[in-house]
């Protein structure tokens, strides 16, 4: 059983979101983390947190996980501390991916990373992930509907303006970074776009949810029917 880490939020989890039911076609256990909203986990920081964390963490391991992911990126500045701490392999980020991904591309190409907030994603955080500072990056629009159902909150989703809003920035990140052979998206909540993104901008695309599905299958083993 996989441990999911959710921050405390307000807008509804589709299938697709890490935090979101049928997202994963095996068993999880999802702990909300109190307190730990968008604001405090990723526009201001505060390392008091990561306690909170570490406890709910703790927590899923006691009650069966055999591993823990999160619902939030930016936690990848944490990866050290939380993989210390608990007594279970952990994931904290689709950002872990990126020094995979750069390393798989042809030569002259390079990885480049879709994100929530550019603002946000800081030193410390891709510090965390293991990536290169120069890695080229794109966010959604701050003022947008995707940037505001995730910070303020919402009663619905409007997956068409999501969609357009993460598609929007990968157009604008390849636009500006003509030698981007790959995307990696490093919200939890983006990969129901991935596929939009994909067809709209014709390169590999890697996301969170698919990243925490290969992680699960080194830890559960996989369904050989699936593969041969």
């Amino acid at each position: 059983m996989l441990g999911i880490l959710a921050l405390d939020t307000a807008f509804p989890r589709i299938p697709g979101d890490v935090g979101g039911a049928g997202t994963f076609g095996f068993a999880v256990r999802i702990a909300t983390v109190r307190g730990a909203t968008v604001d405090v986990t990723v526009h201001g920081p505060r390392d008091s947190l990561l306690p909170e964390f570490i406890s709910a963490g703790q927590a899923l391991a006691a009650q069966g996980c055999d591993g823990i992911v999160t619902t939030c990126g930016f936690l990848v500045r944490w990866q050290r501390q939380l993989a210390e701490a608990l007594p279970v392999p952990v994931m904290t980020s689709a950002l872990l991916q990126v020094p995979t991904v750069a390393r798989v591309l042809p030569r002259g190409r390079v990885v480049g990373i879709v994100t929530y907030s550019v603002g946000d994603l800081t030193p410390d955080v891709l510090d965390g992930a293991g990536v290169d500072r120069a890695t080229p990056v794109a966010g959604v629009d701050p003022a947008g509907a995707f940037a505001h159902t995730i910070r303020e909150g919402a009663a619905t989703l409007d997956t068409a303006l999501m969609s357009a809003d993460t598609v929007a920035a990968a157009r604008a990140l390849v636009g500006a970074n003509r030698d981007v052979g790959a995307i990696v998206l490093e919200c939890a909540n983006m990969p129901p776009y991935a596929a939009a993104v994909r067809c709209a901008v014709g390169l590999p695309v890697f996301d969170a949810a698919q990243a925490f599905a290969w992680f699960h299958a080194g830890l559960a083993g996989y369904d050989r029917a699936d593969l041969w």
